[in-house]
């Protein structure tokens, strides 16, 4: 089922991208359970690149591209891995697509203003490391931290941000592993939403009254990052895997606010969970309150780190219960 062609632009995009993310969900599960994830490092051994994110990102990469060919779309994984393979397209009006409604002030915008950030699998590292435990009897993270390694694959995500005028305006944020727990169910959630306009997918929950849970980055810890943490005294903190995830904390009413003082995230990171947060009531900036761009010719990495709020938080109070040393040591 297709959308009429007359719907606005960023109607299409959005119910298109919610059906790829789910096709590059699927494409992620079948290259776990086949038993070879073709790892290789990138920049360190802390940063993973598996053939699940390549075949992900072929898969939105070719499957936008067919559908919004004047878009430009800025995938995690490099431009090699934007090139069509045989097979790789997918076809979103072949799925029952979501009816997505555009907010007037969106409804005139044509591709050429349109900047996509892709993160193909956001929580790689979650993702191997569930993996490798598993095959080896549970052995790994299991015995080593007393973490169930079925747990890490609430971690991973796949995202798809959209951008226009340098700002994150729409966003799909899908959970591969979502119901996992529950043997024989279906797999996979997708949530969508657009900034000024309506979240879909689920339904948002307040994060308790009364303490403070803030969730923040499981394996790229610092002083710096620590220090902003313990500047807002937090009555719980949960280090997790993956920004879609720190973000899905915060729109299930999990936690109150992600706090990430360091230049370690990337635009394709934040920019379709920070859409989906504002859509939903949050606020998304940097750690000093700026505004993170998505133009197309911003520098990849979010040098001055990330705040997030759920909706209905004193967003500006967290701000200045940053320290200055924090906020001197994130330059752009």
């Amino acid at each position: 089922m297709s959308l009429a062609q007359g719907a606005p632009l960023l109607s299409r995009l959005v119910s298109s991208s919610v059906a790829i993310a789910g096709q590059a969900g699927h494409l992620i599960r079948e290259i776990m359970k086949k038993g070879d994830l073709g790892i290789v490092e990138k920049e360190s051994v802390r940063d993973l690149q598996t053939e699940a994110d390549r075949a992900a990102q072929r898969c939105i990469i070719s499957s936008l591209n067919k559908c919004f060919p004047k878009i430009t779309i800025i995938g995690e994984e490099g431009e090699e891995e934007t090139k069509v393979a045989s097979g790789s397209i997918f076809d979103p009006s072949t799925t029952s697509l979501v009816d997505v409604t555009c907010p007037a002030h969106l409804s005139s915008m044509a591709e050429e203003e349109v900047v996509v950030w892709v993160d193909p699998l956001d929580g790689t590292a979650e993702y191997t490391q569930a993996f490798e435990c598993s095959k080896n009897g549970h052995q790994g993270v299991c015995k080593a931290l007393g973490v169930v390694c079925s747990s890490l694959l609430d971690h991973v995500t796949v995202l798809i941000g959209i951008a226009s005028g340098g700002k994150a305006i729409g966003g799909v944020i899908h959970q591969p592993y979502y119901n996992y727990q529950n043997p024989g169910s279906e797999l996979g959630r997708t949530i969508w939403g657009i900034v000024g306009g309506e979240v879909g997918g689920m339904k948002i929950l307040p994060p308790p009254e009364g303490k403070l849970i803030v969730t923040t980055t499981r394996s790229h810890s610092s002083s710096t990052v620590n220090d902003a943490i313990s500047a807002v005294s937090p009555d719980e903190v949960l280090r997790v895997g993956g920004a879609g995830h720190k973000v899905m904390l915060l729109l299930e009413g999990k936690a109150h606010l992600y706090v990430f003082a360091s230049p370690g995230c990337k635009k394709w990171d934040t920019c379709a969970p920070q859409a989906i947060l504002e859509a939903a009531g949050g606020i998304l900036t940097d750690i000093q309150g700026n505004a993170i761009p998505y133009d197309a010719s911003a520098p990849h990495r979010n040098s001055t780190g990330v705040l997030a709020s759920a909706a209905g938080q004193k967003h500006g109070v967290y701000l200045e219960q940053i320290p200055q040393h924090v906020k001197d040591n994130l330059k752009a």
